[in-house]
């Protein structure tokens, strides 16, 4: 009778091996999720910042023109902010913290700065003083 062989050269990893990767994976993932989390909001801080930035300063320098051009400075009307090529050269941004559904790119009139008009409108604009804004309630843009 033939005796049964013993399986010594056997490749693979064993059970205590596959729990300590399984372990390491859980404490990789563990660590990266909320620095990916915190990158996502830096991202839409980031983007709603260059957006204001370049909304006043097209709003300013429409009334710088208007003071050169008839010697009386007047920030644009709201409607002369909607339309392209009248104070911004290309369409206005996106606000970052506005669904697609409630038209981010859309300007609505402001009253008070931080305070959020309507459900629908990325940015709040005040024309009696040249103000914009975020029009969303999310936690520290209306303070830019």
């Amino acid at each position: 009778m033939q005796k049964l062989r013993l399986h010594q050269d056997r490749k693979g990893f064993t059970l205590i091996e596959l729990v300590i990767i399984i372990v390491i994976l859980g404490i990789i993932a563990a660590v990266a999720i909320p620095k990916y989390v915190d990158m996502v909001t830096e991202a839409k801080v980031s983007a709603a910042k260059g957006a204001l930035g370049g909304l006043r300063s097209a709003i300013s320098i429409y009334y710088a023109n208007t003071a050169l051009k008839t010697g009386t400075a007047t920030w644009p009307p709201i409607d002369s902010v909607r339309t392209v090529g009248v104070v911004m050269a290309q369409s206005l941004p996106k606000n970052p913290y506005q669904s697609d559904s409630n038209a981010p790119d859309s300007v609505v009139t402001g009253v008070t700065k931080g305070t959020t008009v309507g459900a629908r409108g990325g940015w709040a604009y005040k024309a009696s003083t040249g103000e914009v804004w975020p029009n969303t309630s999310s936690v520290g843009e209306n303070n830019w």
